[in-house]
């Protein structure tokens, strides 16, 4: 299957040759004014964030939970100028520039104007125009983005009163089964609603930088391009992940097969808060790659714990590199799986053992760069605790 990101490509209109232009194994943690008049009414009292998403009683049919957010869904049109090789009329080639326009969807979260949409829909934007459900549009500030989570954050000048904070839940309290809904603007057709269940949790995607984005919802309410950036709801009408990537089969086709992919709300939050007040988000960085070991590796390569993550390689002038960690110096294969050999083995992360890459980038993921990690750490039969500083992510893996 290939994974492919939900916003849609509209537009190109060649502007001249006369316009300028002014991984996921690296560890890391995971930046003139129209006034909308529609106001819808308010959604449903809260409830408890911490109560079982199964447990949950009162569910709204699909129309309600439309009624109460799709005010608050918006279609964002983000232009881009592109450069493209260009050819006048005696045969020289010179540069042209296209403009183009990327089309996806967002969501109001709060009464400052605030909106949450993904990264890939606005990256090197020159422009970006949202639209309301009246379809009054306006232009809208991007406040930050963060190309790790796919996040970015937008912000519109316009009277609180003209704009509908969608609710947003607790994607931790997600279950497989339960009722979703989605709203968006697939290929255009604005303020589309479909509904369908959540089909898998914990799944990992790969976000525009090539970093891992963890804790990913399935989902198989039909997502297409243009979706990207909309609004995943629970039966209570709360945001629970943004809807960001669809997957395609092997006949390469671009709509929706079943398979959609939102990034969970509980690392929305994370990302907007930082956004919003700073301009940017930051994640903690290890600096390693890794190979889990299973027991019966461990055994057969006799290393001294039965379980633990084996250190594949370090990144220069990373944390890990200045605390001494090892990388393996030889690998062995076992059932398809290649072990690097001959380095140290983690077993432990301040209070957390060790058994996946996940649990390793759970723990990293809450920390903020400059914290301090304890790692227990197998080197040959001898045991040792080494604490790594935290690092920044780079802006990509390696």
């Amino acid at each position: 299957m290939r994974v492919i990101y939900a916003a849609g490509l509209v537009a190109a209109a060649a502007l001249g040759g006369a316009l300028a232009l002014g991984g996921a194994a690296l560890v890391g943690g995971l930046d003139s004014t129209t006034t909308v008049r529609e106001v819808a009414a308010p959604l449903p009292s809260p409830i408890s964030l911490n109560e079982p998403a199964a447990a949950r009683a009162g569910a709204l049919s699909v129309n309600a939970i439309y009624k109460h957010a799709a005010p608050g869904v918006v279609q964002v049109t983000a232009t881009q100028v592109v450069s493209t090789p260009g050819v006048d009329p005696f045969g020289f080639a010179f540069p042209a520039q296209q403009k183009s326009q990327a089309l996806g969807s967002g969501f109001v979260i709060d009464k400052a104007g605030h909106i949450v949409t993904n990264y890939h829909v606005v990256e090197r934007a020159r422009s970006i125009d949202v639209s309301f459900s009246n379809n009054e549009s306006m232009k809208a500030k991007l406040v930050g983005a963060d190309a790790s989570t796919d996040i970015a954050i937008l912000q519109v000048d316009t009277h609180a009163r003209a704009l509908t904070p969608l609710a947003l839940g607790n994607s931790d309290a997600v279950r497989v089964g339960d009722s979703v809904v989605a709203i968006g603007n697939p290929f255009g057709y604005d303020r589309t609603v479909t509904a369908g269940i959540v089909s898998a949790l914990q799944r990992v995607i790969r976000a525009p930088n090539s970093y891992s984005i963890d804790h990913v919802i399935q989902t198989d309410a039909a997502l297409n391009k243009g979706n990207s950036g909309g609004p995943l709801l629970d039966a209570r009408g709360n945001v629970i992940g943004v809807n960001s990537q669809i997957a395609a089969g092997d006949s390469g086709a671009s709509g929706n097969v079943g398979i959609g992919f939102a990034v969970p709300i509980n690392t929305v939050k994370t990302v907007a808060a930082q956004i919003i007040k700073s301009g940017h988000a930051e994640h903690a960085y290890l600096g390693i790659s890794v190979q889990p070991v299973a027991q019966t590796a461990a055994k057969l390569f006799h290393l001294p714990a039965t379980h633990g993550l084996l250190v594949a390689s370090v990144q220069p002038g990373s944390g890990a590199a200045k605390a001494g960690l090892r990388a393996g110096t030889g690998n062995a294969t076992l059932a398809g799986e290649t072990y690097p050999l001959g380095g140290d083995l983690i077993t432990k992360i301040d209070s957390t053992p060790l058994y996946s890459l996940d649990q390793l980038r759970d723990v990293i993921g809450q920390k903020q760069p400059g914290d301090d990690a304890q790692l227990e750490v197998y080197r040959g039969d001898g045991k040792r605790t080494v604490t790594v500083k935290l690092g920044r992510q780079p802006i990509s893996p390696g």
